[in-house]
């Protein structure tokens, strides 16, 4: 674990999911106070981080915000989450967090199980651009 950085929230994602692949798209383009890293679940870190915290893949397995030394959040919570750290418009999204856990997860969950048939799926992980690479672990 010594590669993750100890003052970045970091953002583990799906890396052949289409829809999970625009969103680390978009939220790189918005991560203006420089916030986040990202790592595929699909690679050895990401296993790594994810045995580290002790999360059961069966639950999730779209998006995961690791905090290191404090906390992880999965599904719908790590979205909103991660909406609230990039401030403006999009950590208008919290107010979500009002909805029980059951509800919102349950959206999540649909969408999650149905991202592959809808967005597609690719063979590998994306490869991030030579300007992206520093956000990537």
């Amino acid at each position: 674990m010594e590669n993750v950085p100890k003052d970045k929230k970091i953002i583990l994602f799906d890396g052949v999911c289409n829809l999970c692949d625009a969103t680390v798209q978009f939220l790189i383009k918005r991560d203006k106070k420089d916030i986040f890293r990202f790592v595929a679940i699909q690679s050895d870190l990401g296993q790594e981080i994810i045995q580290h915290i002790g999360i059961d893949t069966s639950k999730t397995d779209s998006i995961i915000l690791y905090i290191p030394g404090e906390a992880y959040y999965y599904k719908a919570e790590a979205a909103l989450k991660i909406g609230k750290e990039l401030g403006a418009v999009y950590s208008l999204l919290s107010i979500f967090t009002l909805l029980p856990k059951v509800l919102s997860n349950g959206v999540y969950d649909f969408i999650a199980r149905n991202r592959y048939k809808w967005y597609g799926k690719k063979d590998a992980c994306m490869i991030p651009t030579p300007s992206m690479k520093a956000k990537f672990l």
